[in-house]
C-alpha cells in the first residue's frame, strides 16, 4: 500500500477519528512530488506552527508554499479545510441542546404534524447515536394511500454509513387506523432481524395518524 493510500485507507475503515494531525493533513494535501513526500510536507507544516492547529489556520497560503512540496493549490486546500473546522466549531456553539430520544412520544411529537394530514403514506427513518441523540432523519420511500415501500436493504445502507447506533421507524397511515397491517408486522420482524445481525438494532416502529399512534415497543412486539 503506497503512502498516499494508507491514511485514507485508515480513514475509510476506522473514520477521521483514528487518523493522527499529520495523517488529516495527509489527506488534504492528497500527493507530494518528487523527493518531498506528502508524509514529510505534513509534518514540516506541524513543525512550522509548532503542533498548534490554530496557530496553523492563521497563516496565509503563501506561508504554507515555503514548505517543499507544498504548492499554491494544495496550500488553499488546507487553509479551506481549517476554515471548515473553524466554521464547524462556531456553528457547534451557537447550536440548541441536543435532540435526546427518551420515550416514543418523543418521535411521534416530531412526526406528527409532519405525517399526520398527508393523504399518501411515508416511510421515515431516525438514525441515532449511542445515547439515544438524534443523528438524521431520512425518509426512505413515499408511497399512496394503501402504502409504500420500506426495503430493509436500503433502510441499514442509510443507517451504516452514516454509523447509527440504533434505528427508529415511523410511517403514517392516512386512513387514521393506527393498527398494524400484517405488512406492518412482517416488516417490522424483517427489520428487528436485520438489525441485530448489523449490530445496529431497531428501537422501535412507530405508526402515527392525527391524534395517536402505535409504537410496537410500547405494546412488546419489539
Amino acid at each position: 500500500m503506497g503512502e498516499r493510500g494508507m491514511p485514507r485507507e485508515k480513514m475509510l475503515l476506522n473514520g477521521p477519528q483514528a487518523l493522527t494531525e499529520v495523517e488529516l493533513i495527509m489527506v488534504i494535501l492528497g500527493s507530494g512530488n518528487r523527493g518531498n513526500p506528502v508524509r514529510k510536507a505534513a509534518q514540516a507544516l506541524l513543525r512550522l506552527a509548532e503542533d498548534d492547529l490554530i496557530r496553523l489556520s492563521s497563516f496565509p497560503p503563501e506561508g504554507m508554499t515555503e514548505i517543499p512540496g507544498v504548492g499554491m493549490a494544495k496550500a488553499l486546500q488546507l487553509t479551506a479545510a481549517l476554515e471548515l473546522g473553524r466554521r464547524r466549531q462556531e456553528a457547534r456553539m451557537m447550536l440548541p441542546a441536543p435532540c435526546i430520544v427518551r420515550s416514543s412520544a418523543d418521535v411521534y411529537h416530531r412526526f406528527s404534524i409532519r405525517l399526520a394530514d398527508l393523504g399518501h403514506e411515508e416511510f421515515w427513518l431516525v438514525l441515532l447515536r449511542r445515547s439515544n441523540e438524534i443523528l438524521a432523519e431520512v425518509m426512505i420511500s413515499k408511497g399512496g394511500l394503501t402504502g409504500t415501500v420500506a426495503d430493509p436493504k436500503v433502510i441499514f445502507s442509510k443507517a451504516l454509513a452514516m454509523r447509527a447506533a440504533g434505528v427508529i421507524a415511523i410511517h403514517n397511515h392516512p386512513s387514521g387506523n393506527i393498527r398494524p397491517s400484517r405488512a406492518d408486522r412482517e416488516l417490522t420482524k424483517n427489520l428487528q432481524w436485520a438489525g441485530k445481525m448489523l449490530d445496529c438494532p431497531l428501537l422501535d416502529h412507530l405508526i402515527v395518524s392525527r391524534n395517536t399512534y402505535f409504537s410496537f415497543a410500547d405494546e412488546g412486539e419489539l
